[in-house]
């Protein structure tokens, strides 16, 4: 231990080091985030802690620490609160709580490695979890990896991610423990105070984060793009008729012909439910599906859900759509193989006016198409090869 650590109280020590970060120009738009939430020195706590609002530090373990390394723990619970790892991958918590925790740490760890190589101002403490081939990946990313590399090691002996989560714990159950509206209330202060430390950081000069500006930048509506997919399947789908008469003309005395709608085919909504799709993304999903199937009013819908194998498929027909939301029961929890898809359309002979595909994008194929399919993909970065992809953010 440092001699300053013997001078310096732990609760002294962190408002240093939270004072050194935010004089740093590097450092200066995380200013937002660190003023969100309480921040504590708790003897019962081992090392550090956080539910996505709140902050636990150890005392023993900040005296362990040297600055850089302190600076860097403070930053990391600062990353959990600023991504809400706890609340976006709670759904991966309940799968595997030891693979999330490490899944989440290992995107932050990459983050502030990167952001000072050299290690002089922030130092990852000698116990955390890292590893550069997670470079630029999600949590779900890595998590799904992680989930790959136990099934491999049948012994999971050294599995670095069988560890409860690196230097830090996690209180996902204090997450969970937030009313809607409370945590609805958390993400909007976040969001704004990320917003605060970027315009701060610009003031001083400094760009910020790089991670920090994509968090805000203008993100697309992929609503209106998968609306604006399924309407293109009208295009021609309407005719005029002289054998029913249009009533607005009759009482004028002219005979006109009346417009007949046609209705879209078939249409296949194919859902991925491997781990790192939540119920709440599948359930507003499926509502705006409802709603703009309700629009176009296919023949058909059929609700496919899949991951190496279609795990259920549902019909819905006419006014049954409108139900589909909550009539629906997803299944599935497997890998991910867009081709079990494409060979169940073939099997079942089912030939859709268009495939609309909900995934992450993790995937090591996409498949070979002969109709119009549109990738709702939530993985930033991700596109498909084929059709057409749109990035979902959940």
């Amino acid at each position: 231990m440092l001699a300053i650590g013997k001078v310096l109280t732990a609760e002294q020590r962190l408002i240093k080091a939270i004072s050194n970060i935010l004089a740093h120009k590097d450092w200066v738009a995380i200013s937002g985030v660190l003023a969100v939430g309480k921040r504590e020195v708790c003897d019962k706590t081992k090392t550090a802690a956080t539910n996505g609002r709140d902050e636990k530090y150890g005392r023993a373990f900040v005296d362990s620490l040297t600055d850089p390394e302190l600076r860097f723990l403070i930053l990391h619970e600062a990353y959990h609160k600023m991504y809400r790892h706890l609340t976006t991958w709670k759904n991966l918590h309940d799968i595997n709580h030891k693979l999330a925790n490490a899944a989440t740490d290992y995107v932050i760890n990459i983050q502030l490695v990167d952001a000072d190589p050299t290690g002089a101002f922030v130092k990852m403490p000698e116990c955390g979890l890292l590893d550069p081939k997670y470079r630029g990946m999600s949590a779900a990313e890595v998590f799904k990896l992680l989930q790959q590399e136990q099934s491999d090691d049948s012994s999971d002996e050294d599995e670095g991610a069988d560890d409860d989560g690196g230097f830090d714990e996690h209180d996902w159950d204090g997450a969970a423990d937030m009313g809607e509206q409370e945590a609805q209330e958390l993400t909007r202060e976040i969001e704004a105070a990320v917003r605060q430390g970027l315009l701060a950081a610009s003031r001083q000069g400094s760009g910020g984060l790089r991670e920090m500006q994509e968090l805000v930048a203008p993100k697309v509506d992929w609503r209106a793009v998968l609306n604006d997919f399924l309407k293109a399947l009208m295009v021609g789908k309407e005719f005029s008729t002289w054998s029913k008469p249009n009533r607005r003309y009759l009482s004028q005395g002219m005979y006109m012909p009346s417009g007949v709608s046609h209705k879209v085919g078939d249409i296949v909504v194919a859902i991925d439910t491997s781990g790192s799709i939540d119920n709440e993304t599948l359930r507003v999903f499926l509502s705006e599906v409802a709603g703009i199937c309700d629009m176009v009013k296919p023949s058909k819908v059929h609700l496919v859900y899949w991951d190496t194998r279609i795990a259920r498929h549902e019909v819905y027909a006419d006014d049954k759509v409108n139900g589909l939301a909550h009539s629906t029961k997803p299944a599935g929890g497997g890998g991910t193989d867009p081709n079990c898809v494409t060979r169940f359309l073939r099997e079942k002979n089912i030939k859709p006016e268009a495939v609309v595909m909900f995934t992450d994008g993790i995937v090591s194929s996409w498949g070979m198409w002969s109709v119009p399919v549109l990738w709702c993909i939530t993985t930033k970065g991700k596109t498909a090869p084929v059709g057409k992809s749109v990035y979902v953010e959940v």
